[in-house]
C-alpha cells in the first residue's frame, strides 16, 4: 500500500484496488449454499458486508448489539433484494454472557456456518471497563471475537468437513495496529487506567486481532481442518465508529480526503477475503485493499501471539459474568 494507489485506486496483483467496492470483487461469485456470519452487521461497512453477502446467495446473520438498528437493516436489505435470506441475532461484544447466549441461539438455529466475519468494535472511547472488568476496546474488539470464534469454531469445522466447502473466518483489524503500547500487548496491567491512551488501546486491539488470526490459522492448519484464517484493514471510512473523535476525524479528513474511502469501498476487502476462489488456501495473511501486504513486525511473533491466546483464555475463565 502507498500514497500512489491509496489515491488513484490502481488495482494491485488481485486485480482489484482501493477504489474497488465490495459489489465489483464478488461480481460473478455463487454464495448461495454459504451461511455467513456478521457482527456488527447493522450498520457501516458490517452492513454493506451483510447486504453483498445476501446479494451473492448468503444466508446472512446480522450480529449486533442494537436489535432495532438490525431489524431495520434486514429490512433495508430485503427492500433491495425480496429473495434475500437475513436473519438478526442480538449480540453484544463487551459481555461473556451475551456472547455465550449468541452462540447458543445460533445453534438453536440449526444452520450449517461456512463464514465468520469478525467485524464490530469500537474505537478510541475514554478508559472504561466492561461489564465482566476488562478495558472496554480490549473486551470488545478482540476478547469478544476471541471468545465468539472459539464457540462457533467446532461448528465451523464441521460445517467444512460434511460439505466439503473451504470455511473462512475474517477479522478486521487496521493500520492501526501499527500504534500500540511498547511490546504490543499490556499483559500486566491490561485493564489499568494508568497510562491508558485511548489510541494506543485501540492499537493494541488491532493488533490482538492479527495476533488472533495467526494462531488460529496455525492452529486450524495442523488440525488439518479445512477453514482459512485472514485480517483485513478496510481503510479510512468516516463511520460510527469515529463517535468518540468525529469532529477531530472530521477535520483530518478535510486535510487527506484523497485516501478516504466511501462504505462500498470499505466492505471490499472483507467481501474479498470472505468469498474469491482465487484465496482458497490461503490463511495467516493480511489485506489491504484486497491485495496480501505485510504487518507490523509483532504480528510475526509467534511467542507473543501464543501468549495472546493464553492470556485470553485465562481471562475469560477469570472474568464472572454479571
Amino acid at each position: 500500500m502507498n500514497l500512489f494507489t491509496l489515491v488513484t485506486g490502481f488495482p494491485g496483483p488481485s486485480g482489484f484496488g482501493s477504489s474497488s467496492t465490495a459489489e465489483q470483487v464478488t461480481n460473478g461469485i455463487q454464495a448461495d449454499n454459504l451461511t455467513a456470519i456478521v457482527t456488527g452487521g447493522a450498520s457501516g461497512i458490517g452492513l454493506e458486508t451483510a447486504r453483498v453477502l445476501a446479494l451473492r446467495g448468503a444466508h446472512v446473520i446480522i450480529a449486533a448489539r442494537n436489535m432495532e438498528a438490525a431489524k431495520e437493516a434486514k429490512q433495508m436489505i430485503l427492500r433491495e433484494n425480496e429473495s434475500a435470506c437475513v436473519d438478526v441475532l442480538k449480540l453484544d461484544l463487551s459481555s461473556i454472557r451475551s456472547i455465550r447466549e449468541f452462540a447458543d441461539n445460533f445453534s438453536a438455529l440449526n444452520l450449517p456456518l461456512n463464514i465468520l466475519i469478525n467485524n464490530a468494535g469500537i474505537m478510541f472511547c475514554p478508559f472504561q471497563l466492561s461489564q465482566d472488568g476488562i478495558e472496554m476496546q480490549f473486551a470488545t474488539n478482540h476478547m469478544g471475537h476471541f471468545l465468539l470464534t472459539n464457540l462457533l469454531i467446532e461448528k465451523m469445522k464441521n460445517t467444512a468437513k460434511t460439505s466439503g466447502i473451504e470455511g473462512r473466518i475474517v477479522n478486521l483489524s487496521s493500520i492501526a495496529h501499527h500504534h500500540t503500547y511498547k511490546g504490543g500487548i499490556r499483559f500486566d496491567n491490561i485493564n489499568d487506567e494508568v497510562g491508558y491512551s485511548d489510541k494506543r488501546a485501540y492499537g493494541q486491539s488491532k493488533l490482538a486481532n492479527i495476533l488472533h488470526a495467526n494462531e488460529l490459522a496455525h492452529r486450524l492448519k495442523e488440525d488439518g481442518a479445512n477453514i482459512t484464517v485472514n485480517s483485513v484493514h478496510p481503510g479510512l471510512i468516516l463511520t460510527n465508529l469515529f463517535r468518540y473523535s468525529f469532529l477531530t476525524f472530521r477535520i483530518i479528513k478535510f486535510f487527506t480526503m484523497l485516501i478516504w474511502k466511501n462504505v462500498p469501498q470499505g466492505a471490499a476487502t472483507t467481501c474479498y477475503v470472505a468469498l474469491h476462489p482465487s484465496l482458497k488456501g490461503e490463511t495467516g495473511k493480511y489485506y489491504i485493499d484486497c491485495n496480501e501486504m505485510p504487518a507490523s513486525d509483532l504480528t510475526g511473533d509467534k511467542a507473543l501471539a501464543k501468549k495472546l491466546w493464553d492470556f485470553s483464555n485465562k481471562l475469560i475463565n477469570s472474568a464472572s459474568p454479571t
